[in-house]
């Protein structure tokens, strides 16, 4: 169980360097580009995803079609918001706001899975949303798209969190994992064709850091997923915020005011009261998180 939180802790330090890299793509190239590219590159642990008996083919095939074209329409809203966070926001405002994630799960688990849901996370719910206003300060300080992108991803991954809680027992595991990378490969091939730029060698080593480096944590979070409970698992997510606050200082010399901290505080506090109440709901809980990470 040890070695499980602490591949957590190993996988959420690879995704916060992967975040970093798109954040040092600023200004090369467009959002659907990075997210195509990385999209691509996740297909490099399908082995690793893909139980015996499982074919590759099986990346296209599902008991429910309507739910695989959400569950990839979900990914690809999710990697869009995600990467228009990191390229416009300071690396621990897009954390802070991307730490919603929790919240947007209760809300959509009790509209589409009936689950019920008692006062504290409620309460937790509640806390996270004022956290948010306190990041953001509309009409105390000028917004921009990455804010909206930020949310986008939040409430996307927790679309997928909750349709993986729903199909999770019936669906083919390369099934859901490669759902979650054929939305984002072809939506970005779509979109970024209009405007579409080579990589220079610089970018093509930041493009392999973003999407290496995901597909490097995702397999980490499998790997710590089979040793430890989710409960254990899911909260050493929040240890993302201690890199963002090291790179956005030394590496893009972001600042923190005294507002933002607490806001930042406050969405961590409430992610962790509802980690805690499903904690004691187990096994119906967290322990069915997704295969992959959110973002």
């Amino acid at each position: 169980m040890l070695k499980g939180v602490l591949l957590a802790f190993l996988a959420y330090a690879v995704f916060a360097i992967s975040d970093a890299s798109v954040k040092l793509l600023k200004g090369g190239l467009n959002a659907y580009e990075i997210i195509f590219w990385g999209a691509l590159m996740g297909f490099t642990i399908l082995p690793l995803v893909r139980r015996p008996g499982e074919r590759y083919r099986d990346v296209f095939s599902a008991s429910d079609w309507r739910l695989w074209i959400m569950r990839a329409v979900a990914a690809l809203a999710g990697s869009l918001g995600s990467v228009m966070a990191f390229t416009w926001l300071p690396m621990a405002e897009a954390f802070a706001l991307l730490f919603l994630l929790p919240a947007f799960v209760t809300i959509l688990s009790v509209v589409l899975l009936k689950e019920h849901v008692g006062w504290r996370r409620w309460g937790a719910v509640a806390m996270g949303f004022i956290g948010v206003l306190v990041v953001l300060r509309p009409g105390f300080r000028e917004l921009n798209p990455g804010h909206a992108g930020a949310l986008m991803g939040a409430l996307a991954s927790a679309v997928t969190i909750v349709m993986l809680r729903a199909l999770g027992a019936r669906e083919k595991r390369v099934s859901l994992y490669g759902a979650g990378l054929v939305g984002p490969l072809l939506g970005g091939f779509i979109m970024m064709l209009p405007g579409f730029l080579w990589p220079s060698l610089e970018q093509w080593v930041f493009l392999l850091g973003y999407g290496m480096l995901a597909a490097a944590g995702n397999a980490l979070l499998m790997l710590a997923s089979a040793l430890a409970p989710a409960s254990l698992v899911a909260p050493p997510q929040y240890s993302q915020m201690i890199w963002a606050i090291g790179f956005g200082h030394w590496v893009f010399h972001d600042r923190l005011d005294a507002p933002m901290i607490l806001g930042v505080a406050i969405i961590i506090g409430a992610g962790a009261i509802t980690f805690l109440r499903e904690k004691k709901r187990e096994p119906k809980g967290w322990r069915r998180t997704p295969l992959i990470h959110p973002q």
